[in-house]
């Protein structure tokens, strides 16, 4: 079961989050040298930045308000964890196997900053494609995979929010 929801946030919370991730020279990104969490069994040689946002029980980023607007339309009990990914355009569209983010339930939220031709793919092999402030609601305990880009887009930029 998932749900997409459209226009998501106003244009103006939107473009707050805009200006600070996607147009500023400040906003930080980390190397990761794989997509899923077990190196080991990534069969991926594909890399991807991300930030984090929240981690261990608190905010791991001083740029944890930018993501008030998406967290108070959500109304989450308690977060796991929020996560900023950026998949550079590589050439290659299928990123990793399916995965799960964590093996409990839980809810999970991918809330697209640009639109390109990736996407998630869902355990059922429906893609739900990048759309520029599109909200997926899925269960991420589910398999699923990320789906890079290989349009124009130099990268494939969403948020990814775990919480109950």
């Amino acid at each position: 079961m998932y749900e997409v929801i459209d226009n998501f946030l106003s244009e103006e919370d939107l473009i707050k989050i805009e200006e600070v991730i996607l147009r500023s020279v400040d906003f930080p990104w980390y190397y990761q040298p794989s997509i899923s969490f077990d190196e080991k069994k990534s069969k991926s040689v594909l890399f991807y930045l991300i930030h984090m946002f929240y981690s261990n029980h608190r905010p791991s980023s001083n740029y944890f308000p930018l993501v008030i607007p998406l967290l108070n339309k959500l109304q989450p009990k308690a977060l796991i964890r929020v996560k900023g990914n950026f998949y550079p355009n590589q050439g290659v569209k299928d990123l990793d196997e399916m995965h799960q983010d964590y093996p409990f339930k839980h809810k999970g939220a991918i809330f697209s900053l640009n639109t390109c031709n990736g996407g998630t793919l869902l355990k059922d092999k429906t893609l739900i494609s990048s759309v520029r402030n599109r909200m997926l609601l899925f269960d991420p305990s589910e398999l699923h995979d990320s789906i890079g880009c290989t349009d124009n887009n130099k990268a494939r930029i969403n948020i990814n929010i775990n919480y109950f």
